[in-house]
């Protein structure tokens, strides 16, 4: 009976110890996913800070990838493209807002803005 108790003991205590060690791997998960996001951030503002007005769309997506929010406008037979970068968190919620991006505004598929004043000017000439 000893025995048997002992081993009971020695299961459970290892159960436990594997149940801490799994609660302390999702938290680095997330601790990996905030620095990773983070990485991204300050990439993308170095990116941003370097562009050169008159880069191409196609230059610009094939550097950033995908954006995080696109708007799309005709203003006088021009095409108004803003693309939106995740720069900066403003929320701790793992989402991405729009007030958490840059904007890259194009004309014609030429960069020819960045920032929300530019994205403001570009929209309101198209709305």
């Amino acid at each position: 009976m000893n025995y048997r108790a002992t081993a009971l003991a020695l299961l459970a205590a290892l159960m436990l110890n594997g149940c801490v060690l799994h609660i302390g791997r999702d938290g680095d998960h997330v601790d990996d996913q905030y620095d990773s996001v983070h990485a991204q951030e300050t990439r993308n503002r170095e990116a941003i800070s370097r562009l050169a007005l008159g880069s191409s769309l196609d230059q610009v997506r094939s550097q950033f990838g995908d954006p995080d929010f696109t708007e799309a406008s005709l203003v006088d037979g021009h095409e108004i493209r803003v693309l939106r970068y995740r720069t900066h968190r403003t929320h701790s919620d793992g989402d991405t807002t729009r007030d958490e991006t840059t904007p890259l505004v194009f004309e014609d598929s030429k960069l020819v803005g960045i920032g929300e004043r530019a994205a403001a000017e570009a929209m309101r000439a198209g709305g």
